[in-house]
């Protein structure tokens, strides 16, 4: 895992943060018991296997860093079909950026709704979020609705923006397999394809990655930048709150 960020203004604002909730990975463990106890062995070995190599590329490590410039996001709010931008955002104070695989992913939705459930504290710090993936406007709007969502949930097809941030990698064979396994039509998410007509494009994701972007020169600079190849792993939405 990286997770490289700014020195937290003072202790106390931590504890105070950290004090708000049970923890994001309290939860996310949880749906990984409940997993292990539901899905066969040799499927789980396979995304084992997966999550292995993927932490074995390197990617975590390559993942933009604290002072880079932030890459400016232009991308489709699911929501309103508008165009949103960084740059109109950072105007307007902090922004937070948050990376998701899609609606499908549980351990997504969860760490989604932690962050709607924390969305007024944000707000209050003067802060804003934006949620992307590279689903479908249609599959985005999907997410917004049932998991009640407050702010802009972007779509980024073939996660282009996400490999500014050095995010994106492609699904591999055996790991669409598995989720062929499980029921998990990523394809067909991410661009309204079936598992035998899509392209290397459709099989695109990015890790689960958090960064915090700060209004500094023409498109923001990073404050705070956490990535994990295991998606069963994610960064704590207190680490960021306590930097605003």
């Amino acid at each position: 895992m990286v997770c490289t960020c700014q020195l937290f203004d003072s202790e106390s604002n931590f504890s105070d943060t950290r004090s708000m909730g049970s923890l994001l990975q309290d939860r996310l463990d949880a749906i990984t018991a409940r997993t292990r106890a539901l899905v066969q062995a040799d499927r789980l070995a396979v995304s084992e296997q997966a999550i292995s190599e993927l932490f074995a590329s390197g990617i975590e490590d390559r993942i933009l860093p604290v002072g880079a410039p932030a890459p400016v996001i232009h991308l489709e709010d699911a929501a309103s079909g508008r165009l949103v931008r960084s740059t109109d955002l950072l105007a307007l104070g902090p922004l937070v950026v948050k990376f998701f695989r899609g609606r499908w992913d549980p351990y997504c939705v969860t760490e989604l709704e932690a962050w709607r459930d924390l969305y007024p504290t944000l707000r209050e710090r003067h802060a804003l979020l934006v949620a992307i993936s590279p689903q479908t406007r249609r599959q985005n709007d999907f997410a917004v609705e049932q998991h009640r969502l407050p702010f802009p949930v972007l779509s980024d097809p073939g996660a282009e923006i996400a490999a500014q941030y050095r995010l994106a990698h492609t699904v591999p064979l055996t790991a669409r397999r598995y989720f062929r396994s499980i029921l998990v039509n990523i394809p067909f998410a991410n661009a309204g394809l079936t598992y035998d007509t899509a392209p290397d494009s459709a099989w695109r994701l990015p890790l689960p990655g958090l960064f915090l972007i700060r209004p500094q020169g023409p498109t923001g600079r990073i404050a705070y930048a956490a990535a994990f190849a295991d998606p069963r792993v994610r960064p704590e939405p207190a680490d960021v709150l306590a930097l605003l």
